[in-house]
């Protein structure tokens, strides 16, 4: 019991929200490449703060789960992408964009499609450790003409055009009243050995709010026509992937893959991609979760107001997210059999965030949860994916309810390849023996 627990800290201490894109050799793999992902709060982060325990770091990891979510509320509304919520970037991700290449480092996010730096010159910026990028040093840079399909492509809302010059502007608001706001442009862009000529993106000359200083902007990686996902296309046949992977020390990390994974010997689960409004989240299909050997069908739990928005059974699968959250119907079925299966002293997490939590300081048998998605894909989540140590003497559960957006977070994702598939719309998860994939 005693290593399982410590295990448990081991992973989730080192895995959770936010990780940093950080390239220094990309990996060749057929027909793609790969950089390396830093967990935020390792020492070779920047944003690593040595004074924070590690119950400092899972609790501040659960509350920006609580945030983000907010970011996802108002897909049902016009204004899809300038509704969201900035703060706690979950990822960054190193590229280089112009001519003579200029490093970046931006938010890495697959729940956001247009990728923008700060630019010169900046009527208002945030903080930003490195230089902004300036375009009037840059040969490749092309300003975007209105009306022309990188234009079009942004959300009316989101899209201002110039009457003076006739050019495309961009102009995003978040829901914690961070903003961005300037050209939308074509680019080089460099990720790691590759370049990639004319990629639209965005050049924030006015940008403000809650972001980290240590990056700049946002790198869209959700499955909008903006996404850089999507203007690489053919370039990395419609695929990318990531792993999370649980690592105990500096010298670990994990990977995002541009383009095909290298093939595994593990068993494969692939599920289809929903196609839905906005295009910019990733859905899927959730049809049962099983506690052990009990089945519990998630579909019986979907309320009719769900239903009317074109909820039904759809789950978003996202990165940034730390949590799983479920329909709360369904949760509160999925707690009491949890209760039901776990003989432990029920003790209660003194910051009110999770539950059920068990007292840990005996031998307890925590079950193997499978998820049921829709073609038959079923995900086993081991406790690392599903529970985690808030206090020497405490774990709990780390799935909470939702009245109104399913998120599969990623705790659950440690462990899997997670690969998408753009082309075919579909999601898979292959089980990952970390030490044999670098």
């Amino acid at each position: 019991m005693a290593s399982m627990l410590s295990s448990l800290v081991s992973l989730l201490c080192m895995c959770l929200t936010q990780w940093l894109v950080v390239f220094t050799v990309a990996k060749p793999i057929p027909n793609g490449f790969s950089v390396d992902l830093i967990h935020r709060d390792s020492p070779l982060s920047p944003l690593y703060n040595p004074l924070e325990t590690t119950f400092d770091r899972l609790y501040n990891a659960y509350n920006r789960s609580f945030s983000r979510i907010n970011r996802f509320k108002p897909m049902y509304s016009k204004a899809f992408q300038s509704d969201i919520v900035s703060n706690g970037g979950e990822y960054f991700m190193q590229i280089s964009i112009g001519t003579p290449p200029v490093s970046i480092l931006g938010i890495a996010d697959t729940g956001s499609d247009l990728t923008w730096v700060q630019c010169k010159p900046c009527d208002e910026c945030y903080e930003q450790k490195s230089p902004l990028f300036d375009p009037t040093k840059s040969s490749t840079y092309k300003s975007v003409q209105c009306g022309t399909d990188p234009c079009n492509a942004l959300d009316g809302s989101d899209r201002v055009c110039d009457p003076e010059k006739n050019t495309c502007k961009y102009s995003y608001s978040y829901g914690d009243r961070s903003f961005t706001k300037g050209s939308i442009a074509l680019e080089n862009f460099t990720i790691g050995p590759v370049s990639f000529p004319n990629l639209v993106f965005g050049c924030g000359h006015n940008n403000g709010g809650t972001f980290d200083n240590v990056g700049s902007g946002i790198v869209g990686l959700g499955g909008g026509p903006l996404s850089l996902v999507k203007q690489l296309g053919k370039s990395i046949n419609g695929k990318f992937s990531y792993s999370l992977q649980a690592y105990d020390s500096a010298s670990e990390s994990s990977a995002f893959i541009f383009g095909t994974a290298k093939e595994s010997n593990a068993v494969t689960s692939t599920t289809p991609l929903v196609q839905r409004d906005p295009s910019t989240y990733y859905y899927v299909t959730i049809e049962a979760v099983s506690v052990g050997d009990k089945r519990l069908p998630y579909g019986s739990f979907t309320s009719s107001s769900t239903a009317e928005k074109g909820n039904n059974n759809n789950i978003i699968i996202d990165s940034g997210t730390t949590l799983t959250f479920l329909q709360s119907e369904f949760y509160n079925s999925l707690k009491s059999t949890l209760e039901e299966a776990i003989k432990a002293e029920r003790v209660s997490d003194p910051k009110g965030l999770l539950s059920p939590c068990f007292k840990a300081d005996q031998d307890i048998d925590l079950p193997t949860i499978t998820f049921h998605f829709g073609g038959g894909a079923d995900v086993k989540l081991q406790p690392l994916n599903t529970f985690a140590q808030l206090q020497e003497d405490m774990v709990c559960f780390t799935m909470v309810p939702s009245n109104d957006i399913a998120i599969f977070g990623n705790l659950s994702q440690m462990n899997f390849l997670v690969s998408y598939d753009l082309e075919e719309r579909t999601v898979s998860f292959t089980p990952t023996d970390y030490t044999n994939n670098h």
